[in-house]
Parts: C-alpha cells; sequence; structure tokens
C-alpha cells in the first residue's frame, strides 16, 4: 500500500485505539482482520473486542492471548504487562504489514516467531521512508515503557498531516 494511504488508514486506526485507552479499554487482538474499512467513505472502524479488558491502565495483566503475529514481546516471554503498551506493538505490526505487505517476524511455528520478537531485529524493504521507519522503531519499541502512548502518536509530526499527504496522494 502507498504510504500516504496507509497512514491516512493507520492514523484512523490509532484514534479508535486512543478513544478505548481514555477509557481504560484495551482491545488485545489488534490485526488486520480486525480492521473494517469503508472504501465509499475511506472510514475505518475496529472491530473485535472478545479479548478486550476494562481495566484501569495502569494496572498490569498476565493473561497470554491475541494472535501471534501480532503479539508484543512482553506477551510473548509471559511477562505482566500493561495493556495499552501491547495495543501500540500491535499497532505498529498492522502498520508495518500495510507498508510492507509481509509481518515484520516470520517463524516455522509459534515458538520461532517468539524468539524473532523477542530478539527483535526490524528489518525494512528498501521503498520504506526513512520517516516511516523511524516512527516504526518508536512505536515497536521492544521495552514496553518506551513506547509512545496513542494520544502521543498522534501528536508526532509523522501522523500530523496524514489527511493532507492522502488528498495529494489521491489527487496525483
Amino acid at each position: 500500500m502507498h504510504e500516504a494511504e496507509a497512514k491516512f488508514l493507520f492514523k484512523q486506526g490509532v484514534q479508535a485505539i486512543q478513544y478505548c485507552h481514555a477509557r481504560s479499554i484495551t482491545h488485545r487482538d489488534i490485526k488486520l482482520e480486525n480492521v473494517l474499512l469503508n472504501e465509499e467513505k475511506n472510514e475505518v472502524r475496529l472491530i473485535d473486542f472478545g479479548f478486550s479488558t476494562c481495566i484501569p491502565n495502569d494496572k498490569k495483566v498476565k493473561l497470554f492471548c491475541g494472535t501471534p503475529s501480532y503479539m508484543a514481546p512482553e506477551i510473548v516471554s509471559k511477562k505482566e504487562y500493561l495493556g495499552p503498551p501491547a495495543d501500540i506493538w500491535a499497532l505498529g505490526v498492522l502498520y508495518y504489514a500495510l507498508l510492507c505487505g509481509k509481518f515484520p517476524f516470520k517463524g516455522q511455528n509459534d515458538k520461532e516467531l517468539y524468539k524473532k520478537i523477542c530478539k527483535y531485529q526490524l528489518e525494512f524493504p528498501d521503498n520504506i521512508s526513512n520517516s516511516a521507519r523511524n516512527f516504526l522503531n518508536s512505536v515497536m519499541m521492544k521495552d514496553a515503557q518506551y513506547r509512545p502512548s496513542a494520544r502521543d502518536m498522534l501528536l508526532d509530526p509523522y501522523l500530523l498531516n496524514a489527511e493532507k499527504e492522502y488528498e495529494q496522494f489521491i489527487f496525483e
């Protein structure tokens, strides 16, 4: 997907998660299959809150759930974790998939996949811009405490002009 289009759609997903996190709701299963797109209006909707929790954002949990390719290092390491940073990681995986057409980490089985997630060697195809690389590296920090909040992501210069860039892209 072209970066301007992916960024425009991704920003809407971040807005949905920011809305949830502001209400102490953690989705815990963010993935491409749980994002609906109304192509007529280019609107994104986040669905399937079956794994979601409604607990204070500062309360750690140890529940192992989600879709393996989107799981944060703290989840696959079976450590206690805060919900919002795990959602942020999953958003990063989702954005990587939109931009690159593949997942950032792959394995022959879940055990191998989890090792690669924990090892964390994020590589990008040559066609990915430096600004997208920098943004994804900040979102997918291995240490959860250094990941930005959804609110911080929306204030990041990389996402601020997503709508304007998308309009320029569709009118080119």
